[in-house]
C-alpha cells in the first residue's frame, strides 16, 4: 500500500477508568508535538472524552468480542487492528499513557518502513542467564492501517481458547504471536524506568535513577507512574523502591495549557 507523501502518521492510546485522567493523554499530545516534526493525527480510544484537549479526537473503546471480566483490560489493543477503524490510514504508532518521550520520535516512522514493529520485553532480574524471551512489550508498537484484519479475525475464531491459554495477565504474549512478525525496535530506543534507570538493590535505596543514553522513550509499566518516580517512590518491598528522579519533569509537564502562544 503506497501512502501520500505528506500524509499525516497516526499516533494512537487508549484510556479507560479512572487510573489515567486526561492530564496524562493531553501530557503526552504534547510530548509527541515536541518531539515528532511530521503531521500527525492524535487518536484515544476512551470510555470517557472528557478533558482532552480539542487537538485529541476522542473515539470509543475497540469494539473487540470480549468476556465481561476483560472488557477493560489491554486486550483492547488488539482491537486496534481492526480494518477501518475511526477512519485511520497510514502508519499508527501506539503509546501507552504512563510513558516519557524524551527525544526525537520521527525515527519510529522511519525505521522498517511498512512493517509492524514492536519493543523486544525486557528480562525480569531471575532471568539474566536465560535466552531473553521472544516475546514483545506492548507499550510501543507500529502498524499500517488496513493491514492487519487478520490478527482480530484470528483472535474472534478461536478467543476463548486464547484467552484461557494467555488469561488477563498476558496479552501482549499473544498480541507478539497475533501480529505475525518479531520485528524489534533498536534496543537503545524503548527503556524500562525499572530494568534501565533504577540502580538494582540495594544501590536502589541510595542512589537516584538515571535517564539511559540514547533514550528515546522510558517506559514506566506497572508503578511507578512518570509523576509518582519524580518524587520516589517509597511503596513495596525495598528491591521496588525509589530515590527522586528530579529529571523527569523537564519530560513531565504539569502546566494545563502548551506553552507556544495562543494565536490573535
Amino acid at each position: 500500500m503506497s501512502l501520500a507523501p505528506g500524509a499525516p502518521v497516526n499516533i494512537v492510546t487508549l484510556k479507560w477508568g479512572d487510573r489515567y485522567g486526561p492530564e496524562f493523554v493531553n501530557r503526552l499530545y504534547r510530548a509527541i508535538d515536541r518531539h515528532l516534526t511530521r503531521p500527525f493525527r492524535f487518536l484515544c480510544f476512551t470510555d470517557n472524552g472528557a478533558g482532552l484537549l480539542p487537538e485529541i479526537e476522542p473515539h470509543p473503546l475497540p469494539p473487540l468480542d470480549l468476556p465481561k471480566r476483560y472488557v477493560r483490560t489491554t486486550w483492547l489493543k488488539l482491537g486496534l487492528f481492526a480494518d477501518g477503524l475511526a477512519g485511520m490510514e497510514g502508519d499508527c504508532l501506539f503509546l501507552d499513557l504512563d510513558l516519557l518521550i524524551v527525544d526525537g520520535i520521527d525515527s519510529f516512522f522511519d525505521y522498517e518502513p511498512g512493517q509492524r514493529c514492536i519493543i523486544h520485553n525486557w528480562k525480569l532480574p531471575h532471568q539474566i542467564f536465560k535466552k531473553r524471551p521472544d516475546v514483545g512489550n506492548s507499550s510501543v508498537f507500529r502498524w499500517r492501517a488496513g493491514t492487519t484484519q487478520f490478527a482480530v479475525d484470528g483472535f474472534l475464531r478461536e478467543r476463548d481458547r486464547i484467552l484461557r491459554k494467555y488469561d488477563i495477565y498476558s496479552p501482549q504474549r499473544y498480541l507478539t504471536v497475533a501480529i505475525g512478525e518479531r520485528r524489534w525496535w533498536p534496543e537503545t530506543w524503548v527503556r524500562s524506568f525499572k530494568r534501565h534507570s533504577v540502580p538494582a538493590f540495594p544501590l536502589n535505596l541510595l542512589a537516584a535513577p538515571k535517564l539511559p543514553p540514547g533514550t528515546r522513550i522510558l517506559v514506566f509499566h506497572g508503578r511507578p507512574d512518570p509523576d509518582q518516580a519524580l518524587g520516589g517512590w517509597r511503596r513495596g518491598r525495598l528491591h521496588r523502591r525509589t530515590r527522586p528522579a528530579p529529571w523527569i519533569a523537564d519530560h513531565w509537564h504539569d502546566r494545563s495549557e502548551d506553552s507556544r502562544p495562543v494565536p490573535a
